[in-house]
């Protein structure tokens, strides 16, 4: 089985094709929440902003991670170069992320998509798991305990030659809120990113790898699963049209931006008939994650 089983060369053609407009388009929305989400808490800090606002730029520091994954495949941008220096200045530095190093890693796990030799199989080869199992998982993230334990994996590899534009950032990041009258708020990221994000992170390696009929079976309908979202999915869970995995794995070059096109075209034709790789938002993502065999 092949993507032109199902969609002709022009139509793939189309759909692989590069918009600089909606690229830029994209980076700037990400942002935009961003800086958005920080003068909601410092303008009417109260006890509804504060936490949306953490909210909403954990689901950002995601987005800003998706926006690394689709410049480490030039799936972005036109041009090679753009995506190189977007992936990784706007996008990889803030969170601490090398693209390059990001990429050699992340085209392995396309390589061997659910085999003994995916990275990414140790996230997900557990499930389906019971329902106990992923409530404790999951209280492990937001009561900080997996981000704590990232962030100390990273700083003992923290090298200051490397990672000196991240300092930098940050240090950029708490001036500016500082001179917003707002210091404060530099904490926002922090609690994001530490009881918010790997919640979020989980999320989505679940419903993407962790809830599929067959890991091992090549056939991208098998080893892998896309999520239908709804709007506020897409703003707090899935940014970016990150939750159309199977189309990605499909044909990793299509831009994120034509994703959704790409999927409307692949279900109209049958591409998903006879294969349970749907899930119906992350409530149905979290009862598959839990559905025992009979």
């Amino acid at each position: 089985m092949t993507v032109t089983d199902y969609l002709s060369k022009d139509e793939l053609a189309a759909l692989m094709r590069r918009s600089d407009a909606r690229a830029w388009w994209t980076v700037t929305v990400n942002w935009a929440i961003i800086a958005g989400a920080f003068a909601l808490a410092i303008g009417w800090p109260n006890v509804v902003t504060i936490p949306l606002a953490v909210l909403l730029i954990a689901a950002r520091q995601l987005g800003l991670g998706i926006l690394v994954h689709d410049c480490a495949h030039h799936a972005l941008f036109r041009e090679r170069r753009t995506n190189e220096r977007v992936g990784q200045w706007l996008a990889g530095t803030p969170i601490d992320v090398s693209l390059a190093a990001y990429r050699a890693y992340h085209l392995a796990h396309h390589r061997h998509a659910g085999t003994p030799d995916d990275p990414d199989l140790g996230f997900v080869r557990h499930y389906p798991i019971t329902r106990t199992a992923l409530r404790r998982k999951l209280w492990r993230d937001i009561s900080g305990q997996t981000g704590v334990r990232d962030l100390m994996r990273s700083l003992r590899r923290f090298r200051l030659q490397r990672q000196w534009p991240w300092l930098a950032f940050h240090a950029g990041l708490m001036a500016g809120l500082a001179a917003a009258g707002g210091w404060w708020a530099y904490a926002l990221w922090w609690v994001a990113q530490l009881f918010v994000y790997p919640a979020i992170v989980r999320l989505r390696q679940i419903g993407e790898h962790g809830v599929v009929p067959d890991r091992g079976d090549p056939d991208p309908r098998s080893n892998t699963a896309t999520t239908l979202v709804r709007w506020w999915e897409r703003l707090f869970i899935a940014p970016n049209h990150v939750n159309y995995h199977v189309e990605h794995h499909m044909t990793a070059g299509v831009p994120p931006y034509r994703l959704a096109q790409m999927h409307r075209l692949l279900r109209a034709r049958g591409f998903y008939d006879g294969h349970d790789s749907l899930s119906f938002g992350y409530i149905d993502v979290m009862r598959r994650a839990t559905r025992q065999p009979a």
